[in-house]
């Protein structure tokens, strides 16, 4: 159970984001990204899209350029291939992560590889420091299979793609910029999670179904609740507690702030205006 002297993280901000389109026409939810919520240091943007209807989503994402950030796909249903400018392919597929670090500027395409059924998923955008924007393209892939899991007895089951849990479970993605924690935790009605996170990280929960409880019970304090497809991003304190209030699946992520300017140009994210003025400079010059 929670330390003496450990700080609880209590429900700080709700919020259940905007309809949105991207790519050809793909509907989605943005929940960071959005004049209510711009970013939250180092993540600049949080995508969740969800429909069986193709219409929705069939148009997929073509060809398009990204610098100075990395682009963080995770698929719960469906499939998406992946191409890019430098002749890398991919299929990320159901359960599995995509985690693209654009640096230096790469021109990619995301299309969905069916026709009908569900597609659902999340895509996060994760800020580089000033150092490494310019650094050269990579990917860290990882089907289902090699994403780690940790269950427990009692039907809790987490799923790391990034950091470590509290027994020491360690997902496969390495990020030594901001030390991010990428969970996908899994709840019977009653349980209890809970995750320790640095006293300095930025940290939301997306809740993809179900309903959580936030915080520690004391006297006089009424836990917040966090609903299906809400956001809730949480306060200061060194660890996460959270109860089901019934069977419930969320996202937990926590990442350090860089805390460094932010100049943002559509797909670029750099630190000075002049920065994204060359960026697209650089793409119109075929520079990519």
């Amino acid at each position: 159970m929670t330390d003496m002297n450990t700080k609880i993280r209590e429900l700080q901000t709700l919020t259940s984001g905007l309809p949105a389109t991207d790519g050809d026409g793909v509907k989605m939810t943005r929940v960071i990204g959005t004049p209510e919520l711009n970013m939250l240091d180092p993540f600049l943007l949080f995508d969740a899209f969800e429909s069986d209807q193709a219409e929705d989503y069939i148009g997929g994402f073509p060809d398009h350029p990204h610098r100075g950030f990395e682009t963080v796909t995770y698929l719960l249903n469906g499939r998406m291939r992946h191409k890019d400018s430098a002749g890398h392919e991919g299929m990320i597929e159901a359960g599995g992560v995509q985690w693209m670090t654009a640096g230096k500027g790469i021109v990619h395409s995301e299309m969905p590889e069916q026709e009908d059924g569900l597609l659902q998923g999340f895509q996060l955008w994760v800020n580089l420091p000033a150092c490494e924007k310019m650094q050269e393209p990579a990917y860290q892939e990882f089907p289902a299979s090699e994403i780690a899991i940790e269950g427990l007895d009692n039907g809790t089951e987490i799923r790391v793609i990034a950091g470590t849990t509290n027994s020491g479970t360690t997902g496969p993605v390495i990020n030594n910029f901001v030390n991010p924690i990428y969970m996908d935790i899994s709840l019977q009605k009653g349980h209890v999670f809970e995750q320790s996170v640095d006293a300095d990280d930025n940290v939301f929960i997306f809740v993809i179904k179900g309903e959580l409880s936030v915080g520690e019970m004391s006297v006089g304090y009424t836990l917040r609740k966090l609903g299906r497809r809400q956001m809730g991003i949480l306060g200061e304190g060194d660890q996460v507690l959270v109860t089901a209030n019934k069977e419930t699946r969320f996202l937990l992520a926590a990442a350090h702030p860089l805390n460094e300017p932010v100049a943002r140009g559509g797909p670029f994210v750099m630190n000075t205006k002049a920065e994204i003025l060359q960026a697209f400079e650089d793409f119109q010059n075929n520079r990519f």
